[in-house]
């Protein structure tokens, strides 16, 4: 579960991270990873390649805290045609749906 989010850092199961995370919560485990793109603000298909490759029943995105990074329109299409539930918000907003979800995969980008 996220337990806080301020911007730079986000605070998981009591740790606290200060980089951008993929937080995936499948079958009741959940695993937190580096979540590195080529493009800080540009979220594209490579950006969400492992998420999809996990086969969650939803995968949230957030775009920061004031929304400044973007999912490509090619991004979108590849989820979609894979049955995967897609939820684009601000950071502090997509934490809170993750945090209810199940069998979901949170891609976090924590600055701007």
């Amino acid at each position: 579960m996220i337990e806080e989010y301020h911007f730079g850092s986000i605070t998981i199961d009591g740790k606290t991270y200060n980089y951008d995370v993929e937080v995936c919560c499948l079958d009741s485990k959940t695993e937190i990873l580096n979540w590195q793109r080529q493009e800080s603000h540009d979220i594209n298909v490579d950006a969400v390649k492992r998420a999809v490759e996990q086969k969650p029943d939803t995968i949230v995105i957030g775009t920061g805290e004031s929304g400044l990074a973007k999912v490509t329109e090619t991004a979108k299409q590849f989820i979609a045609e894979k049955g995967i539930k897609l939820i684009i918000d601000i950071t502090g907003e997509a934490i809170k749906t993750f945090n209810v979800e199940t069998n979901i995969i949170g891609l976090f980008h924590l600055t701007c």
